[in-house]
């Protein structure tokens, strides 16, 4: 069994891509008018790119706090099978192991996986590093946003729609023709109904559609 260290080892090529992932998150929430303390906040409760990423989409393109909720709730809807999986790993009783469960984050749980069994040193030291680089990174981009001043007269506005398109980019990778097919119609119905429905709903309904159609799989 690995121990912390190794899990801290592993995660350290992490710690930059990490680190600029959440300056850029702080920067942009800073341009929504989100202030300091807010971003970083948000940073330590949810430590989710995705869901942060998409709240501020959804509610920095006009959508209302109810579809933020629910478009961060779908997209991290994979971690509910990524936590069942790594459960037999976590330790203690049920506070404890709902304590471990947290660590569950996509590169940790990726590292901490080997064939088909998790190694809950490995989980828990990959995401240590991780945590302090996301929450780090967006301290560091939220106090520095008013100095850059509006994130689109230096195209930064961009990197919500380009973290969506990396996260499909992933899913189309491989050789499994329906995640394939899954990926593609979610992708397909959010830029149908970007001139349709109100801000917020198409991230919405591509992440309903995306977990439905996996889960005929």
């Amino acid at each position: 069994m690995a121990t912390y260290r190794d899990g801290v080892r592993a995660a350290l090529p992490l710690l930059i891509p990490t680190l600029a992932l959440g300056a850029s998150f702080g920067v942009l929430a800073r341009g929504l008018g989100w202030g300091v303390v807010a971003p970083v906040v948000m940073s330590i409760v949810v430590f989710s790119g995705s869901a942060q990423f998409a709240v501020a989409s959804v509610l920095g393109g006009g959508g209302s706090a109810a579809a933020a909720i629910l478009a961060a709730g779908l997209v991290n809807g994979r971690f509910l099978p990524m936590g069942i999986a790594a459960a037999p790993a976590l330790r203690g009783g049920r506070l404890r192991r709902a304590a471990e469960a947290q660590t569950v984050v996509d590169a940790s749980w990726a590292i901490a996986g080997q064939d088909g069994r998790f190694d809950r040193g490995l989980l828990i030291g990959a995401t240590a590093p991780q945590f302090v680089a996301w929450v780090g990174g967006t301290a560091l981009g939220a106090a520095s946003g008013a100095l850059i001043g509006d994130p689109a007269r230096y195209g930064l506005d961009a990197l919500f729609p380009a973290f969506f398109l990396a996260l499909l980019v992933e899913e189309l990778r491989g050789s499994d023709a329906q995640r394939t097919r899954v990926a593609l119609a979610a992708a397909a119905i959010a830029l149908a109904l970007v001139a349709l429905v109100p801000p917020g709903l198409p991230i919405v309904a591509a992440c309903a559609a995306a977990l439905v159609g996996l889960r005929r799989r």
